[in-house]
């Protein structure tokens, strides 16, 4: 790769001071690290063109050179050396201490100098069944996760009782190591341990060397009120352990709630077929209604018509997080009797005498 226009490259201007030069050099190198974009085919291209266009412009000999047009790798050309931490350089500390700086002595985010990185453990899911009564509110339930977890053996090392691990040969126990490609060296984690720094020779019977065996672990899961069918609730820490002195991850509980026969969810708040007889329609009066926290008394006015709506304002459903509790609506619902005896078809008869004729479909045929 030859840079053509470091300054352009490095996003800087040609008259653009030594430090601010090291200064942009510094916010591209970490933007673009290979290890910060394992996803991301052109960050080692752009990589490398960060890489040498500082080489070319970072250390004030090589710039005179350069602008005066010694050309790309001519007198003033890439030092394969100065990308290596603590290599002899062109006098600028060399692009591998600034690489220091920024990701440690591999010039990545692991280090090859210090340990191998600590990983977050994977979170989980599982699902919880609940009753309706238990959604509105609230519940302690028991679960059950199935997870990777340390060997009780071992406690996580995967060395046999009474052994440990050893120092990996081709890695020294840095978990990564350096491979040339051209006049750049990338680290990457180690083929010999995987990125561990430990190498094992005789493993715990238990886990084979694993260091973690599947696991059941049981839970208390608190069910704030007011969940539906199909909220997550998190459990901080309570996910696979993580690696390496890294944090556990999360689990969240899927619950899954039994519908009610009575009650039905409409938003936030609940709806109630509620039958009433024909006698209460056309008289009105109060009746019993079931909420969740027992029964109470609503009103039907006199005339009411089928599918009329009464409410009962913060009898409804707890609302997550807190807040103002939602209604009880109640969908009324006049019940026709299907048969009738002598004496309620007489007074059927009379009602209909009294009515007087009255057609409630005449205003459908009127122009």
């Amino acid at each position: 790769m030859a840079v053509k226009d470091p300054y352009r490259a490095l996003g800087v201007e040609k008259k653009a001071s030594q430090e601010d030069i090291k200064k942009a050099y510094r916010k591209l190198a970490r933007r673009w690290h290979p290890d910060r974009n394992p996803d991301d085919p052109k960050a080692e291209d752009r990589f490398k063109e960060i890489q040498e266009a500082y080489d070319l412009v970072g250390d004030p000999e090589k710039r005179k050179e350069f602008d005066a047009g010694g050309g790309i790798f001519g007198g003033g050309g890439f030092d394969p050396g100065s990308f290596r931490t603590g290599a002899p350089g062109a006098g600028f500390g060399g692009i591998g201490d600034i690489l220091s700086d920024l990701f440690g002595n591999a010039g990545g985010p692991g280090g090859a100098g210090g340990r191998p990185r600590s990983e977050r453990g994977r979170d989980l899911e599982t699902e919880v069944h609940i009753s309706f009564q238990q959604a509105m509110e609230g519940a302690q339930v028991p679960i059950s996760v199935s997870m990777s977890a340390p060997c009780p053996t071992c406690h996580g090392t995967g060395a046999k009782p009474g052994t440990k691990p050893e120092v990996c040969p081709r890695c020294a126990g840095r978990g990564v190591e350096a491979e040339s490609q051209g006049v750049f060296s990338i680290s990457q984690p180690c083929r010999e341990c995987g990125g561990t720094g430990t190498k094992i020779t005789d493993p715990c019977a238990t886990c084979s060397g694993a260091g973690a065996t599947r696991q059941v672990k049981k839970y208390k899961a608190n069910i704030p009120a007011g969940v539906r069918d199909g909220s997550r609730v998190r459990l901080a820490a309570k996910g696979e352990p993580g690696h390496r002195g890294g944090p556990s991850g999360d689990l969240y509980v899927i619950t899954r709630v039994t519908e009610s026969p009575v009650f039905k969810r409409k938003g936030g708040h609940l709806e109630v077929e509620v039958p009433i007889t024909i006698v209460e329609a056309i008289r009105g009066g109060t009746i019993e209604v079931p909420t969740l926290t027992g029964r109470k008394r609503i009103r039907v006015p006199a005339g009411t018509q089928h599918g009329t709506i009464q409410r009962l304002r913060g009898e409804g459903p707890p609302k997550l997080g807190g807040g103002a509790r939602g209604d009880v609506h109640y969908r009324l619902s006049i019940d026709v009797p299907s048969s009738l005896d002598a004496k309620q078809r007489e007074a059927v008869d009379e009602f209909a005498e009294a009515m007087n004729g009255d057609d409630p479909r005449a205003r459908l045929f009127t122009s």
